[in-house]
């Protein structure tokens, strides 16, 4: 049997978004505090989208060119919110307990991956890998959300030694494909299962998760 691919749905705005992703079978939802982003959200809507969530299904705090000195006070006022998902530089290497930290790449070709692997090369060396990296698409000043896909070729060949998650362009029509050639930990969706910025739509969401597992039976 294949291993279990994770699902995070990201940029979810509001309570009723949330409650329907964790009910279809979401493994997460992501809250994104990146200003300039159609999807950000304040801290204030972040704790009534918390309420929300049932036992088991983690909430991610995405952030953007933010110290992790300045990510960290907002998970703690959080609560809830034990993991940051990081985008952007200046890359930090530190230790993030109690917390877990995903970092970011946007990646086009292979140089971009030359730029996670040396990343975590000297994290390594440090005793401070992250808890997972994520792929995103190319995008220039812009941080998630695009539509823009992955290299998912160079991605299938690439071994890392921390859990490895799938971003950019994927919809319920191409995951099911992005799983089989990738075979990520796990996969984060924001634009490809809305009906406008910010607001998802429950079919696409139940169409995306279902897809995802489909493709783990396969």
């Amino acid at each position: 049997m294949a291993p279990r691919v994770r699902v995070k749905i990201c940029g979810v705005t509001n309570e009723a978004d949330a409650r329907q992703a964790a009910l279809l079978g979401a493994d997460a939802v992501g809250l994104n505090f990146c200003a300039g982003s159609p999807r950000r959200i304040d801290e204030g809507t972040a704790a009534y989208i918390l309420r929300e969530l049932p036992p088991f299904v983690e909430a991610v705090g995405v952030f953007a060119g933010q110290p992790l000195r300045e990510v960290w006070p907002v998970l703690n006022r959080l609560g809830r919110v034990r993991t940051a998902q990081v985008h952007g530089g200046p890359r930090e290497l530190c230790d993030a307990f109690p917390f877990q930290l995903i970092c970011a790449f946007q990646v086009r070709d292979a140089s971009g991956l030359t730029e996670v692997t040396r990343y975590l090369d000297v994290a390594r060396r440090m005793g401070r890998l992250p808890a997972a990296v994520l792929v995103d698409g190319y995008a220039p000043g812009q941080h998630g959300g695009t539509g823009r896909a992955a290299p998912w070729d160079l991605l299938a060949d690439l071994h890392l030694d921390v859990p490895l998650i799938l971003a950019g362009g994927l919809t319920p029509e191409n995951v099911a494909e992005a799983v089989r050639r990738v075979r990520p930990y796990a996969v984060d969706v924001a634009s490809g299962v809305e009906r406008a910025p910010g607001h998802k739509d429950p079919e696409r969401v139940r169409r995306f998760l279902d897809a995802v597992r489909e493709a783990e039976a396969g």
